[in-house]
């Protein structure tokens, strides 16, 4: 599909949560309001992402078009899977010995991402509503077994699938309803409620919107089904909502839409240094917003197309930047 400001702007905002998130992680416990920020993050910034990759998988459904999905994504993974276990070891961080089913820390996003594809070949036969509840109970389901679990990624490819086919039965039209005035409104009470909820919420476990874990390591065995039904509730509205605040406009920001994937492969190896390295703390808001800061530095780099042109060939099999780049040089000269 041709490339819209809109959809590029949400996903570097999301790839830019997805990085700062994972830098406060070690220090959600310290205070209450890290952690509320760290957990209202949370409730959408994954589901926000699977909702845009099903959004632009319109063309999913025959052989040709999964073939190359696995060498997007089942490719990647497998190489990622083996560096991160190289580093991991490198660094000494506890549980580099995972096996290549059992995904290193974010790497489960390219698994399960294979995975929606597939389903999708059945789900989009059936009518969006039939096939949305079908996904839903199939998530809800699946908390009742302790056996699915990270293996595989089973356990989060059951559990996000239903963002994943939302947004692909959402058309553009629909997304354009999010940018009328009521709902805009409406948008800022949903956030700022989740926000309060979270802060007032006692010892909520995170563990409900990593959604690895069955609903009894979770220690709710019998009302698992309602709170995951509720964690769905309060993801749909806050996608929604901050969907209803991304900008429509291109700005000098939008071009690291484009490179997401780089920064979700990359970013590990800074982050996992800095955790081990112990390396930060915070003491203070100014301590935050310096974190943010590196974030953002973060992004920046590993989007930029020197970092992209050396690890294309990894992520994406092509050597088609380094070559431009060369070229252009060459021509310079």
């Amino acid at each position: 599909m041709e490339r819209n400001a809109y959809f590029d702007n949400a996903k570097w905002i999301m790839i830019f949560l997805v990085v700062f998130g994972h830098i406060i992680q070690p220090f959600r416990e310290d205070t209450a309001g890290i952690n509320t920020l760290y957990l209202w993050i949370y409730t959408f910034h994954m589901p926000a992402f699977i909702f845009l990759a099903g959004f632009f998988a319109k063309g999913s459904g025959n052989m040709s078009y999964m073939m190359k999905m696995a060498k997007k994504l089942l490719l990647p993974y497998a190489i990622f899977q083996l560096l991160y276990t190289g580093y991991f070891f490198w660094i000494g961080k506890d549980g580099w010995q995972a096996g290549m089913f059992y995904p290193h820390w974010s790497l489960w996003f390219l698994f399960s991402l294979f995975s929606w594809h597939l389903l999708l070949i059945w789900f989009k036969k059936i009518p969006a509503g039939m096939g949305m509840a079908i996904s839903v109970g199939i998530g809800l389901l699946v908390g009742l077994f302790g056996e699915i679990g990270h293996t595989f990624s089973l356990s989060r490819t059951f559990v996000f699938f239903p963002f994943f086919l939302m947004g692909f039965w959402m058309t553009k039209d629909n997304m354009a309803w999010l940018k009328t005035t009521p709902v805009r409104i409406a948008a800022l009470v949903v956030m700022g409620a989740t926000a309060v909820a979270i802060y007032v919420a006692p010892d909520f476990n995170s563990g409900w919107l990593l959604a690895s874990k069955s609903y009894n390591d979770l220690g709710m065995p019998d009302l698992g089904v309602l709170a995951r039904l509720l964690v769905y509730v309060t993801s749909g509205l806050m996608v929604a909502a901050v969907f209803a605040w991304v900008p429509l406009r291109r700005s000098g920001l939008t071009h690291l839409g484009e490179r997401t994937l780089y920064v979700y492969l990359l970013h590990g190896f800074f982050i996992q240094f800095f955790r081990q390295a112990d390396l930060f703390a915070i003491h203070n808001v100014l301590d935050v917003v310096g974190l943010g800061l590196i974030a953002a530095l973060i992004v920046f780099a590993l989007a930029s197309k020197p970092v992209v042109g050396i690890w294309q060939p990894l992520v994406e099999g092509k050597l088609s930047i380094l070559q431009r780049m060369i070229r252009g040089r060459t021509v310079s000269r």
